[in-house]
């Protein structure tokens, strides 16, 4: 039995195999790691595209890879667009590499260093543009997230240090693409407040992909163009973004960043009483050095025995030690109520005050909470006694009760037809009250 064979010469099988691959794989992405890079004289760039399980090899012409923005490396992670080919004279399948991007993080930080350069030479970084941090801010504007761990390092860190400073939460997402435009958006709404002295631009830390809005020009201007002081606490102490060299002061971590601008409160309350102590220090011995210069002088003139000048100069004296007596107690008043002033501001704006507000306002939430769930309790009752008369109202019991009745058959079928039952069938009829069960007799057709 003679086969009929279809026999192909290697030519002609690689270029048949060719053309089914270019048919097959239009352009397409592939994305892997760069090996055994080669550059030669001709200016093509040839390499091996591999991952964890395989690798294929490409070539990129010439014409195509000077438009490359990077130059490739061995080990070098890329997404490259090409066309899936053949190499007819070895039988090497490679790909015909069109385009070339770096991926991942070797992007970012391109991006990364690119804007840093940028931004650097126009000035943005500059030590004679930041901010004074003030000392004791009058409130704290903190931009971060509302349920992301900064905020409550920041919170628990001025609640330690100076609780009476109060602090105003700008929320805003600190990831993804609606972050960047969050937080110019929140930086401009605090200059628009007016009550921040000093802003915090905080978040944890992350990947370069998840700090990557505080790496955005957009909220690096923003940051330039902010006429109040802002300090940024980015990620941990490893992580910097354009945002900290744009910043007024640039913080390791949020909570690096809140103590910067919260000052000790018990610091500032030892200062307090040390110039107190000081003061009456200084007007003690100043008091001493006037008494011992009035002792010399009233020697002096007992020496000297003249009555007249003795006596003006004793009363001129007297004078001059109760005015400086009064101006001395009257500074040291001042100076003690001036500290006590400041203790009952304190005091006022302790934790405990706002604790209790925040209680008696639950109070009367959950009194107006029982009182709505009352009325709406009594209109479901009123609108369920509605319903139950309407029920009554259409039901086949009331109609029985005006001496109607329903004749079913033994089997529970209800009877409307002389059709339905024979002679000597078993009925039953349900009145008002109870049941009767008959037997037909006699049936009459109309």
């Amino acid at each position: 039995m003679n086969e009929e064979r279809s026999v192909f010469s290697v030519s002609e099988l690689n270029s048949s195999v060719a053309r089914l691959l270019e048919q097959e794989f239009s352009w397409i992405w592939v994305e892997g790691e760069i090996s055994n890079l080669a550059t030669p004289a001709s200016g093509h760039i040839y390499f091996t595209l591999k991952d964890a399980g395989a690798q294929v090899r490409c070539a990129m012409f010439r014409g195509r890879n000077r438009v490359l923005k990077f130059g490739p490396e061995n080990g070098t992670q890329v997404l490259v667009r090409c066309k899936v080919s053949l190499y007819e004279v070895r039988g090497d399948y490679q790909l015909i590499v069109d385009r070339m991007e770096e991926a991942g993080g070797g992007a970012l930080q391109r991006k990364y260093e690119e804007l840093k350069q940028k931004l650097a030479a126009e000035g943005l970084f500059n030590e004679d543009h930041k901010q004074d941090i003030p000392e004791l801010p009058g409130c704290i504007g903190v931009i971060t997230s509302r349920s992301g761990a900064a905020i409550r390092d920041v919170l628990s860190v001025i609640a330690r240090r100076f609780p009476s400073v109060p602090v105003k939460l700008f929320p805003v997402a600190v990831q993804g693409a609606e972050a960047a435009p969050a937080i110019c958006n929140a930086l401009q709404l605090a200059e628009q407040h007016g009550v921040c002295d000093v802003i915090l631009l905080v978040r944890g830390g992350g990947s370069l992909e998840d700090l990557w809005s505080f790496n955005e020009e957009a909220v690096a201007r923003a940051i330039y163009q902010c006429n109040i002081p802002v300090v940024s606490g980015v990620g941990h102490e490893v992580d910097v973004t354009i945002a900290d060299f744009v910043a007024d002061f640039r913080a390791a971590t949020p909570t690096a960043a809140a103590e910067t601008v919260t000052p000790d409160q018990e610091a500032w309350m030892q200062t307090l009483d040390w110039y107190a102590n000081r003061l009456q220090q200084l007007m003690k011995e100043k008091v001493g050095r006037q008494a011992e210069r009035l002792s010399w002088l009233r020697t002096r003139l007992s020496q000297q025995h003249p009555t007249a000048t003795l006596q003006r100069m004793s009363q001129s004296l007297a004078d001059i030690n109760q005015r400086m007596l009064l101006c001395i107690n009257h500074q040291l008043q001042t100076a003690s109520s001036q500290t006590q002033q400041l203790r009952l501001q304190l005091l006022a704006n302790s934790p405990l005050y706002r604790v209790r507000e925040y209680s008696n306002r639950l109070e009367r939430t959950y009194q107006q909470l029982q009182y709505r769930m009352q009325t709406l309790l009594n209109q479901r009752k009123s609108e369920f006694e509605h319903l139950v008369t309407t029920l009554n109202a259409i039901s086949p019991l009331q109609t029985l009760s005006r001496g109607y009745s329903i004749t079913t058959t033994s089997d529970g079928h209800t009877i409307t037809n002389t059709d339905t039952v024979s002679k000597s069938d078993s009925i039953i009829t349900r009145l008002h009250r109870g049941q009767l069960v008959s037997k037909v007799e006699k049936i009459i057709k109309e």
